[in-house]
């Protein structure tokens, strides 16, 4: 079998076919698209292929056709049927430097200087008009293609007031399709989040949003059964060496759902593995923006429910004034749908793989710690000392863990922070040792396997580590494991705030 090239983080359609990288074929989705509406929205997270989308429709209307040799769309697309296309890509200008406005001035000559057309009107509002009413007179109807429309946004949810007067330009911005419909042959417009329509497209009631459209849950992302088809023989191969690859496969990368019943791989991450053989955590090398990490510590939100209802409605918008912390985890890709009940106006989210899931809380535990990167030497400390049986190294560790909060939030939030700590620190644990926490009341705190012993954790605050194994007894939470030959242990650990950290800690032997 002949090496494959993956197109790890390509974003250019001609590329990808002329450079020889391996292409799954998506243009039946494309062909449905373009021959059935006009005006398109798409939100997906970073590194899902929304960039090679655009490039691809780019050059169907630029009527490329050896470039989709051997591609379904190739013999199905009239080829002499060509527009020209406005192609503006916010990732690549340089609002940060000049400005929002002055750089969407740019974009546009930029565009009128790639489609031979003069501009001469003063502002980018006037001049975006221009652009579509000269370019449909001299060339035909425009296809109009937006990446990353909010990007200027997004970069700027740390400064709300740079974000706001960004969102104001935008507004100004799309405003000008409302009456270019006569100068549009298509408009597609592509972004992370969804900001409201009053927000933005308040002018621009006519976007048909494919987001949660149950026939596009998966227009972008590899179907377990694309992997099949395009891969098989490459994991085929792997399983030389590891015979359950394709089960840590599908635990680690898949699960990303937009209808709750269709799953599908992050792009970057499951061709990086595919070039790699290493199952290493990608997500969290592209990067997780400070403020969705700021955020959920100040709304103390450090685990999700699966079983909480979300209304549609608040995911599918964001808004600046009142950020949801599940809107922005659904939008940015840290969680995913796994029931969706339309009708009713509701779904259900989690963590949509072990990949994101172990990203997300590494990054949160070192917020709660208040440390820089990620909190997981704490977790591998941890795993250490308990595969040694060392209970005294295991308190030093979780002792650790608290040492560098604040002493204004030990008077404060000190139970948030204590259960976020705990919570995220054996939830960690899970992915090297067989560790389970539990959240709902009357449960024991976590349970922790290793080769010789199973350990039921109970934690206190202001209480004591009597009680705490006494609780453990009591409600016999180490039962299930009754047959089991390992070693059975009971440990309470109890915090003081005066301490800010372990105050008393036992352990006791279960027969």
């Amino acid at each position: 079998m002949a090496r494959l090239k993956y197109p790890i983080g390509i974003q250019d359609f001609r590329e990808i076919r002329t450079k020889g990288y391996h292409y799954l074929d998506k243009t039946t989705f494309i062909h449905r698209i373009l021959t059935e509406g006009k005006y398109y929205f798409l939100s997906r997270p970073r590194r899902f292929g929304k960039s090679l989308l655009l490039s691809t429709i780019k050059e169907i209307y630029s009527g490329s056709r050896e470039l989709f040799e051997d591609l379904w769309i190739a013999d199905h697309w009239d080829w002499d049927k060509r527009h020209p296309v406005v192609h503006i890509k916010f990732a690549k200008s340089d609002y940060q430097g000049l400005g929002l406005a002055q750089a969407i001035f740019n974009e546009l000559d930029k565009s009128a200087a790639e489609l031979g057309v003069t501009l001469s009107k003063a502002t980018f509002k006037e001049r975006f008009e221009e652009l579509l009413m000269v370019t449909t007179l001299a060339q035909g109807r425009v296809v109009l293609l937006v990446d990353e429309y909010d990007k200027p946004i997004i970069d700027y949810l740390e400064a709300p007031e740079q974000a706001k007067a960004n969102r104001e330009v935008l507004k100004q911005f799309y405003s000008v399709l409302k009456d270019a419909d006569p100068y549009l042959e298509l408009v597609f417009i592509t972004g992370v989040s969804k900001f409201s329509k009053v927000s933005i497209f308040s002018d621009l009631n006519n976007l048909n949003d494919l987001t949660l459209h149950l026939q596009y849950s998966t227009l972008l992302g590899i179907t377990p059964e694309e992997l099949e088809k395009h891969f098989g023989e490459v994991l085929t191969q792997m399983e030389a060496k590891t015979p359950d690859i394709r089960h840590w496969v599908r635990r680690m990368y898949n699960g990303y759902s937009w209808d709750g019943q269709h799953h599908v791989y992050n792009p970057f991450s499951i061709l990086n593995f595919l070039s790699s053989s290493s199952l290493r955590n990608y997500w969290f090398e592209t990067g997780t923006p400070t403020f969705l990490i700021d955020l959920m510590r100040k709304v103390g939100r450090f685990v999700w429910n699966e079983d909480e209802f979300v209304a549609l409605l608040d995911l599918a918008s964001f808004d600046l004034e009142r950020i949801d912390p599940a809107t922005i985890l659904f939008q940015t890709g840290y969680l995913s749908i796994t029931e969706l009940n339309e009708p009713e106006g509701w779904c259900k989210l989690n963590y949509p793989n072990q990949e994101v899931r172990a990203s997300l809380e590494q990054l949160l535990l070192a917020a709660y710690q208040y440390r820089i990167g990620s909190g997981l030497p704490t977790v591998l400390e941890l795993r250490q000392a308990l595969e040694r049986n060392n209970l005294d190294r295991v308190v030093e560790i979780i002792n650790t863990a608290f040492s560098d909060i604040p002493h204004d939030l030990w008077k404060g939030a000190t139970e948030l922070h204590y259960h976020a700590l705990v919570h995220l620190t054996f939830s960690l644990l899970g992915n090297y040792l067989k560790s389970e926490v539990n959240s709902s009341l009357g449960r024991c705190d976590a349970i922790v396997q290793t080769a010789t012993h199973i350990y039921a954790f109970e934690f206190k605050l202001e209480q004591s580590a009597a009680i705490a194994i006494q609780q453990i007894i009591d409600k016999n939470y180490l039962g299930p494991f009754q047959l089991d030959t390992r070693q059975k242990v009971a440990v309470g650990i109890n915090f003081s705030r005066e301490k800010r950290g372990v105050d008393e800690f036992d352990w006791q032997e279960i027969a």
